[in-house]
């Protein structure tokens, strides 16, 4: 009867473990392509977690630091390495664990030849054609924001945006940018502002970083997510050679972080003085007509004195008024439509300014240091209330439970 088939043949844990560990010693060691997670070292053994690039599985992995000698300095967090491992289990806990008998880092012009694989692949079934790009929202209600954890991107990115249109707002998703766990976080948060409804245009965010670095955002699974997407994706990774395929499939690409947030909202200066323009150029125009249609009626009336017979000078008088009326008719319709627009235009210039916005009942708050606040300030924080009417201070209560 073979070993523990029937009930009445049951083995102790312990016989059950051994048994496997003679299966396993016999097994052969193995190169495995992954990238090294939660590495830590303890007595001068490395641990470490060993994740497949495009696959959610990981093995736990171990080495002697004396064992790999020299190589010892490839075996780092978030490093895209081959290891040669052998299979070991511990029969106290009956955990399988891999032995690391060698390492080798993934060579950079290999990853430059599979990245360059992929993006012609993804090219050719049309991932990154113009045509399938959105454009950007004029003036986005609100804007979800990826990047890293207290990082500079998120402050260039909020900063420099609240600068050209102070009242813009933001949905952020703070996520691990390298590393193993980059590309399930970034996936996550890009479908979790895809489905707000308030999030007109997302922006992916990272101040740069070296090739290794920048690999999640050139994983296949994470660019087909990004394709998928129905709002518009700003790239801004801040990496000017050896773009990540993340750049092509975005429907805007940003060189950094800063540049974004001049791409994804407009100036309140410049569009206010764009329009002020507009009216200038609009005025010169409909005083250029009055001025050709005058002198037309003085060429006419030139051309008229000559004649003497009566009914000829009567005629002329005729014509002269229909055209006197054809002109005013028309200098009158422009004059209107010309206060229309400005009208129009002083009402969206008022609509859309700051004190504007204050005059429909909302509040700019401010700390005593003269921070924007964006989320529930800690209790007894002083602060600056503006509305339209004016400025008073306040501080901050107890939040209520919610």
């Amino acid at each position: 009867m073979s070993f523990g088939a029937e009930p009445q043949q049951a083995v102790q844990v312990h016989e059950v473990l051994s048994r496997l560990k003679d299966v396993i010693k016999n097994l052969p060691a193995v190169w495995v392509e992954g990238q090294l997670s939660e590495v830590n070292e303890r007595s001068n053994v490395t641990f470490a977690k060993f994740r497949d690039l495009n696959a959610e599985a990981s093995i736990s992995i171990m080495s002697p630091r004396s064992a790999l000698g020299e190589d010892i300095k490839y075996l780092v967090e978030g490093s895209h390495v081959l290891l040669k491992v052998l299979p070991e289990i511990w029969p106290r806990r009956g955990e399988l664990q891999w032995r690391v008998q060698a390492i080798r880092p993934v060579g950079l012009g290999e990853l430059l030849a599979r990245l360059e694989a992929l993006k012609q692949l993804l090219a050719a079934e049309g991932l990154f054609d113009a045509k399938r790009k959105k454009s950007l929202p004029f003036l986005p209600r609100k804007v979800g924001l990826i990047c890293g954890r207290d990082s500079d991107a998120k402050h260039d990115v909020i900063v420099n945006a609240q600068s050209r249109w102070p009242l813009i707002e933001f949905a952020v998703k703070e996520v691990a940018v390298q590393g193993a766990n980059a590309v399930k976080e970034v996936a996550a948060a890009i479908k979790e502002l895809a489905a707000d409804d308030e999030v007109d245009v997302i922006v992916i965010a990272r101040g740069g970083g070296s090739l290794e670095d920048l690999l999640p955002f050139s994983d296949e699974g994470l660019i087909r997510l990004v394709a998928s997407i129905n709002k518009p994706i700003v790239s801004a990774i801040g990496h000017e050679q050896d773009n990540p395929l993340l750049d092509y499939v975005a429907d805007v690409r940003a060189s950094t972080p800063t540049d974004a947030a001049r791409k994804i909202v407009p100036s309140l200066i410049e569009e206010i003085d764009l329009i002020k323009n507009l009216q200038r150029r609009l005025s010169r125009e409909i005083f250029s007509i009055i001025r050709d249609e005058q002198a037309s009626l003085f060429e006419l009336q030139h051309n008229l004195l000559p004649l003497h017979p009566k009914t000829q000078l009567l005629q002329a008088k005729q014509w002269l008024n229909d055209q006197r009326y054809l002109v005013r008719s028309f200098i009158k319709q422009e004059l209107s439509d010309a206060r229309t627009f400005i009208s129009t235009s002083t009402a969206t210039i008022k609509a859309l300014s700051p004190q504007g916005t204050l005059d429909r009942g909302y509040a700019i708050v401010r700390t005593k240091s003269d921070q924007l606040v964006t989320k529930p300030p800690k209790s007894g924080t002083g602060l600056s209330i503006r509305v339209a009417g004016g400025e008073f201070p306040a501080v901050s209560g107890k939040q209520a439970d919610s």
